[in-house]
């Protein structure tokens, strides 16, 4: 995959937002249990600590359409990189619970802004070929963050026994993101903005100087007119989302977004260590070494994805990988159910990790961030990924609960009534996308554009289906 320098390393830059979202998010897997046992928490109360951030998240995520269209794409992204880094030293250092989820709820913030913006910023600078997989370095970006995190929480775990973690080493977990959010916020200084945001600025030489920049040898001159095209019919009309054909393109969106966290993922992203030493009655450091196990498959079948999402189109990958995760739930459920749990569920937990960071993990991003008109796309991406930072606190704040052997549907189903209903939201996710989603390989963001613009036609199951052949 041939791609300028400039774009690289734009789009680089932009990605750390995606680390910082996957370092933050999944820093709670390995302090989960030392959490528990310092504040003293209930199954509910640890659900809301691991899942405050997530708060956070919702309201980042809310308010990441509105900064984006004022501040930029950059300037947004500065507030992000701002916001991880005060998370990072105010949750090392709480005195009370309530400070602590105070902390990460500012740093759900910066996650929810990052989790819109940075994938966004990446799909209005990549050329239509390359964009699949220049967006996809975002979820690659998120899945290497995890894995960091992981390392590093496995590497404090040894540093002490079980009463220093749950004392004093959890803490270093948190005060770690410091270094990357430092990083972050340093390199934004040296990026533009992207191109789209500066025409619609009014910032027309810019964003042309910008275009030729990162296409290098290549005509900008249609790019250019597809670009003008596009936010100039805004001036003649006022654009709602709500208006026919972008109701429609919303709802696919929404939709995607929770389709992607309701099939389960977080329970694992989260709660990896729980859940190894439930199945396997495995030791706290041989369940974070699993949970690095999880972490170096996800970023392995990410890379995949991010070398065929643009060859074998968003469609296939994303209904492929949704069957394979819906086998290896119920399967993992099954196991629960019957009292068979044994360290053989490994296999199956690293199966459904596989198949989802080739499909729902990074072809969700790479759909929302290009599905979009360019008119709407910061306040239609923000509400989409509203629904999706909501559906995410959902799965995370009730997988505790579900998941105590206290609970009446633990009691009822031995722990495996959770995993059935993720796998049947798998089965949803298949017939959703083939009957709904379009086939978005190849095309212009502006081309794309054009197809919820057809009316009436633009939103009926027939044309939708016309448009994945």
């Amino acid at each position: 995959m041939r791609t300028s320098t400039n774009l690289m390393l734009i789009t680089m830059v932009a990605a750390l937002g995606g680390l910082l979202f996957g370092y933050d998010t999944a820093v709670v897997a390995g302090a989960a249990e030392s959490l528990q046992v310092y504040f003293h928490l209930s199954p509910a109360e640890l659900g809301f600590g691991a899942s405050s951030a997530l708060i956070g998240c919702v309201i980042g995520a809310i308010i990441a359409g509105g900064l984006s269209t004022k501040y930029g794409r950059k300037g947004t992204l500065l507030m992000a990189a701002a916001a991880f880094f005060v998370s990072a030293v105010g949750t090392a250092m709480p005195f009370p619970f309530e400070s602590f989820v105070f902390f990460r709820i500012v740093g759900g913030i910066g996650v929810g802004i990052a989790s819109m913006v940075s994938p966004m910023f990446i799909a209005e600078i990549a050329p239509p070929k390359k964009r699949g997989a220049l967006v996809s370095c975002n979820q690659f970006a998120i899945i290497f963050g995890m894995l960091l995190i992981y390392f590093v929480n496995y590497g404090i775990a040894l540093m002490g026994d079980d009463a220093w973690l749950h004392s004093i080493g959890w803490r270093w977990m948190f005060a770690s993101g410091v270094v990357p959010a430092a990083l972050f916020l340093g390199l934004l200084l040296f990026i533009p903005d992207t191109p789209r945001w500066l025409a619609m600025k009014g910032r027309e030489s810019e964003a042309k100087d910008l275009l030729r920049q990162i296409n290098k040898g290549k005509d900008i001159d249609e790019q250019w007119q597809e670009i003008e095209q596009s936010l100039t019919s805004t001036s003649k009309e006022k654009v709602s989302i709500r208006k026919a054909g972008f109701a429609g393109v919303l709802f696919i969106g929404i939709a995607l977004s929770v389709l992607q966290q309701i099939t389960g993922i977080n329970v694992f992203l989260y709660y990896a260590p729980v859940i190894f030493k439930s199945l396997a009655s495995s030791g706290t450091d041989v369940a974070m070494f699993e949970t690095i196990l999880v972490g170096a498959v996800n970023l392995l079948f990410t890379v995949i994805a991010i070398f065929t999402v643009d060859k074998f189109g968003r469609k296939p990958l994303m209904m492929v990988g949704a069957a394979i995760m819906s086998l290896s739930m119920f399967a993992i459920g099954t196991a629960a159910y019957l009292d068979a749990v044994s360290g053989y569920l490994v296999v199956f937990v690293l199966g459904y990790i596989a198949a989802f960071a080739l499909s729902l993990g990074p072809v969700t991003w790479v759909l929302l961030s290009e599905i979009f008109p360019n008119k709407v796309r910061a306040k239609a991406l923000s509400i989409a990924v509203f629904a999706q930072w909501v559906a995410n606190y959902l799965v995370s704040q009730t997988f505790p609960m579900m998941n105590a052997k206290s609970s009446y549907v633990y009691q009822a189903y031995h722990g495996g009534f959770p995993f059935w209903l993720y796998g049947a939201f798998g089965i949803v996710t298949i017939f959703f996308v083939a009957k709904w989603v379009p086939e978005t390989k190849g095309k212009s963001l502006e081309e794309l554009e054009q197809i919820w613009e057809r009316k009436p036609q633009a939103t009926s199951p027939s044309y939708q289906a016309s448009l994945g052949k």
